[in-house]
């Protein structure tokens, strides 16, 4: 104020020779201070949205998925205006865990939510979401687990250093009024943050009726319905980015669940070669439309697994921006599998969009491990066999060596059990006899195991 001032006048102060060494394109120093009123009314600042922030690699903008590991994986966040898919696991256990954690951080952020689904009340839903932990709660919630675990992990063997090079997966949390939070699994949101909060619901059984009659080779009547549903809501609620909003800017979380299910009308999950194969992969593509012309955002579940063709099932990911994918261990040959006693399953990233930039992030872990502990859901990464110091490698085989034919097929990992010669009972002799009593600490011979 004052150095505006003294300019004004024509005086030789500070202000005047800041403006001379301006124009002289000499660079200096000014003070921060607040400026004046007007000074900046034709540059003001881009209007900030509460819950979103920029991409520091594109400078697109960005919510979060309600996990903030999930958040650091897919490069900061979820952009605004694209598609997460998320590929259920086996028996959807833990696949309506991630679309909970999405609603609920709309709910914290103060962002409106338009659910949908074909199998239960969108109202039932909300009130199922889990409760944020904020600042001290998720410190205490920590605190108490690695009490529970201290004496357990004293006593584990440790695989030394590898494990200290992994990147952190978990960050510390921060206030309701940052990017991301943690989030309580035992315990429900609290009523008044639903009641305070704009949402919008899509249940299906309540929206068809039996008199409805779809055009030929048109959408099934209930992916047409959701379109319009959705449609409507992004232009009467002002979320369209071609008609700006005229009130305080805001974001539309939208999840879909249980997408491509036969609950929605579609039978590509009961036969391969389906009359509406085209109508999800129309559906989509519509959809991403909507979202590329507003500020909003939009996670699906989709049973993939259950799709008889493949074929479908790669289109569905060319037209989703974002495919997560979870993989349960329940019922599978992993779930007695020592390298993965302390996990529930293995979370695939498949895609990762390419927005504004001609390249993506990458995590530097490539194989990602998830547990659902009794009030939080993690990611870690884990170790394969390819990553292991290859003496590491040469005790697992010893070890398994030694062990009873009934139990190698139990306790072999899984990589080697697909490259490890098993030919004859000779050869497991002479391998065992080069390695010696000490069984890879003083290993002799002059052969090397080939991993």
């Amino acid at each position: 104020m004052a150095a505006a001032g003294t300019c004004g006048t024509g005086t030789r102060s500070t202000g005047s020779v800041v403006a001379a060494a301006s124009t002289n394109n000499v660079t200096s120093f000014q003070r921060r201070g607040p400026r004046a009123s007007g000074a900046d009314s034709g540059c003001s600042r881009l209007v900030s949205i509460a819950g979103t922030r920029p991409s520091v690699r594109n400078g697109q903008l960005l919510v979060s998925t309600g996990l903030p590991a999930l958040d650091q994986l897919l490069g900061g966040g979820l952009a605004v205006g694209t598609v997460l898919l998320i590929e259920e696991d086996k028996y959807n256990i833990y696949s309506p865990l991630l679309f909970k954690y999405f609603l609920a951080e709309g709910i914290v952020s103060g962002h409106a939510l338009l659910v949908a689904s074909a199998k239960e009340d969108p109202a039932d839903i909300l009130q199922k979401l889990p409760a944020p932990l904020i600042d001290d709660s998720y410190k205490k919630e920590c605190d108490e687990d690695v009490c529970s675990h201290k004496t357990e992990s004293d006593i584990k063997m440790k695989i030394a250093w590898r494990y200290q090079l992994l990147p952190k997966m978990e960050a510390g949390p921060v206030s309701s009024s940052r990017f991301g939070h943690y989030y309580d699994i035992s315990k429900r949101i609290p009523q008044e943050l639903i009641e305070t909060s704009k949402w919008h619901g899509f249940f299906l059984p309540e929206k068809i009726s039996s008199t409805f009659n779809a055009e030929p080779c048109s959408l099934t009547s209930g992916y047409m319905k959701l379109l319009q549903f959705i449609q409507n809501i992004i232009y009467e609620e002002g979320f369209d980015g071609s008609n700006p909003q005229k009130k305080q800017k805001n974001i539309l979380r939208i999840g879909i669940q249980n997408l491509g299910s036969p609950l929605w009308g579609d039978d590509i999950c009961c036969t391969e070669n389906s009359d509406t194969s085209h109508s999800l992969t129309k559906f989509l593509y519509i959809l991403r439309g909507l979202l590329r012309s507003s500020l909003s955002a939009c996670i699906i579940t989709m049973p993939t697994h259950l799709i008889q063709n493949k074929a479908v099932i790669a289109r569905v990911t060319n037209l989703s921006d974002t495919v997560v994918g979870l993989e349960s261990f329940i019922g599978s040959e992993k779930e007695t599998n020592p390298l993965y006693k302390d996990y529930h399953g293995l979370i695939h990233i498949r895609q990762i969009p390419r927005l504004n930039n001609l390249i993506y992030d990458i995590s530097d872990v490539k194989d990602l491990a998830f547990k659902l502990k009794k009030k939080l859901f993690t990611i870690e990464g884990i170790l394969s066999t390819q990553e292991l110091n290859p003496h590491l490698l040469q005790l697992l085989y010893c070890k398994w060596i030694l062990l009873p034919l009934s139990h190698q097929r139990l306790h072999l990992p899984p990589d080697l059990s697909d490259t490890v010669s098993r030919s004859s009972k000779q050869d497991l002799a002479e391998s065992a006899k080069l390695l010696g009593p000490g069984c890879g600490m003083t290993a002799g011979g002059k052969k090397h195991l080939d991993f």
